[in-house]
């Protein structure tokens, strides 16, 4: 579900679950939080293989978790996962190429840099069927994109594409192939590169919204455990 490729400068990280369009299972957030974590390049480019970045969490799962009752664990370990990859010393890239939604959105947010192809699509249609991304994507959204669009985008639940998200902000740039520009930030110095990602990060502790995004998730996912359970038929 994860394939890595190590050219020495950059660490490429693909999720590689096309068939489902790379849906989060736990099995696969531990495995990504590895090949990120783990990379001994200064730079790990993230993207998914075939027609999507990443479909968000994959919802049989979601269905099973709201059934046996271990919903924080689930949330937990996403946001674990999500914290692992903005804390780790390596500058993470995510190119986002065709449909990021849900946790693949936060997945992005937890990300240094977010670049889009002209056909990238983005959204957050947690809100539609009752949920909402809980891996600290309240959190990182409004900081990342402003508190007015942070509530735009994720009360309304629609998909924007590569040029309202390089407007808002939820990515810097839109390019052909994202790997050249991850490519391309190798060319700095190794060291400053990991000292200035730890500078602009310092921002304090989450763990109080955190705690709270578990709360809130939980409460949601027991008012819809009837129409969760369809998902895992």
């Amino acid at each position: 579900m994860i394939h890595v490729e190590d050219d020495g400068e950059v660490r490429v990280v693909t999720l590689d679950r096309p068939k489902r369009r790379n849906a989060l299972t736990p099995e696969l957030l531990d495995a990504l939080e590895t090949a990120v974590v783990d990379a001994p390049t200064p730079v790990v480019y993230l993207r998914g293989e075939g027609e999507a970045f990443c479909a968000g969490a994959d919802l049989s799962v979601v269905a099973k978790v709201a059934e046996s009752g271990d919903v924080k664990r689930f949330v937990r370990r996403g946001q674990r996962v999500a914290d692992s990859i903005e804390t780790t010393d390596s500058v993470v890239v995510a190119g986002i190429d065709g449909a990021a939604r849900g946790g693949g959105v936060e997945l992005a947010l937890a990300c240094d840099i977010r670049l889009a192809t002209p056909g990238a699509t983005f959204g957050e249609p947690g809100v539609t069927f009752g949920l909402f991304g809980a891996w600290g994507g309240t959190v990182r959204l409004p900081e990342i994109v402003g508190l007015g669009n942070a509530l735009d985008f994720s009360l309304s639940g629609r998909v924007i594409d590569a040029d309202e998200a390089r407007r808002i902000g939820l990515v810097s740039r839109v390019v052909d192939d994202p790997h050249d520009v991850a490519k391309g930030l190798t060319k700095n110095d190794k060291q400053a590169l990991g000292v200035l990602k730890e500078r602009v990060r310092d921002r304090g502790a989450k763990a109080d919204q955190e705690d709270a995004e578990v709360a809130a998730f939980e409460r949601l996912v027991a008012a819809h455990a009837e129409e969760l359970a369809t998902y895992g038929e």
